[in-house]
């Protein structure tokens, strides 16, 4: 797998805090061994798993302190 381009593209809300959210969702996946790295032809690319995951919905992210 490689970086999702495609859906970075396409992604419509504050780039910048997708980024840092794939950040931190790629360290707790690596930090935890997650099967998910190594499914799929995703080779151990933690950061492009990550990556999809955030900017195709499958994580949801929040800023710490904001209320929602």
């Amino acid at each position: 797998m490689i970086f999702p381009l495609e859906q970075l593209v396409k992604f419509s809300d504050n780039v910048y805090e997708a980024t840092a959210a794939a950040s931190r969702r790629a360290y707790q996946l690596a930090m935890t061994k997650d099967s998910v790295i190594y499914e799929n032809g995703n080779d151990g690319k933690v950061v492009s798993v990550a990556a999809k995951q955030v900017f195709g919905s499958q994580v949801h992210y929040r800023i710490e302190g904001e209320k929602k």
